[in-house]
């Protein structure tokens, strides 16, 4: 069964989980997770997005992510591909750093704002990593509370669910996040049973409307021949190059293979972004894989 296509509402919000891939490690120190945060500031900026929870577990991201005008898959592109190339360069590997496609679902704000909010900020505590959400340095709890200063994490919309006024909004907002519910161990019961893209009630859905309802744009040529690149470890102008050297033509395949699968560009396309022959590339292709059966 082909996965259902991504749903877009300018200025929703979505609960997204990004994984390790292989459910590996993302960090090697607490300087990783603060290049992360100085990634994740510049690309909100830039995408005009605002993230109003998040938690940094060692193996996976949860965010509350309000996008704009532009889909979340522009948002989490670029947050996945600086982090990776960040992380190949500093461990001299290649491959995937994140598993390819990241988890999302469109909430319905006015139900499941603070249901969402409060999960992403307990994950250490349900982790049994923590034993209070004040314990983990790693989330947008102690911002919410006035501890600590995030700037590019929105806290005033959440604490205005609560309260007008900022110290009794952070004194419920607490409380909230601190009182018996019942198992939250996974978000997935909140889905809704006609689109589990959505965390919703039938009225949400209804009310969003068809034209504003679409898929997330898919990655450029460009953007792929990033993506591979960092992947192996390789920089796209050498990938562009006139070179001939040998460990470059399995990565020109790569991408040459998921450009045509995924339907983002050509064979004469990818030719001519790489400056080389569509024949030649025939060639090269079956001679490799002569090579590796």
């Amino acid at each position: 069964m082909p996965r259902p296509p991504r749903l877009h509402v300018p200025g929703g919000c979505y609960h997204v989980m990004l994984r390790g891939n292989h459910r590996e490690a993302l960090f090697g120190s607490t300087a990783d997770r603060l290049v992360l945060n100085d990634i994740v500031a510049d690309v909100l900026e830039k995408m005009n997005t605002r993230i109003h929870g998040f938690c940094w577990m060692s193996n996976h991201l949860h965010m509350l992510v309000q996008v704009s005008e532009r889909p979340l898959g522009d948002t989490m592109k670029r947050i996945a591909m600086r982090f990776s190339r960040f992380r190949h360069k500093a461990l001299q590997t290649t491959g995937h750093l994140f598993e390819r496609r990241y988890k999302s679902k469109l909430v319905d704000v006015d139900a499941y704002f603070l249901t969402v909010l409060r999960y992403i900020h307990m994950n250490p505590v349900k982790a049994g990593i923590a034993a209070h959400p004040s314990d983990y340095r790693w989330s947008g709890h102690q911002a919410y509370l006035g501890a600590e200063c995030i700037p590019w994490l929105t806290t005033h919309f959440g604490l205005s669910l609560f309260s007008a006024k900022l110290e009794h909004a952070r004194i419920a907002y607490e409380k909230f996040v601190l009182e018996p519910v019942e198992d939250e161990e996974s978000l997935n019961d909140k889905s809704h049973p006609d689109d589990s893209r959505v965390i919703g009630t039938d009225q949400f859905i209804a009310n969003i409307p068809a034209g504003w309802c679409r898929t997330d744009s898919p990655l450029s040529l460009e953007e792929l021949a990033e993506v591979v690149c960092v992947e192996h470890n390789v920089g796209v102008k050498l990938l562009r190059s006139k070179s001939s050297a040998h460990a470059l033509t399995p990565i020109r395949l790569h991408l040459l293979q998921r450009a045509v699968r995924e339907r983002i560009a050509t064979l004469a396309e990818v030719a001519r972004f790489l400056s080389r022959d569509p024949s030649t590339l025939v060639k090269l292709s079956q001679r490799h894989w002569r090579n590796v059966q």
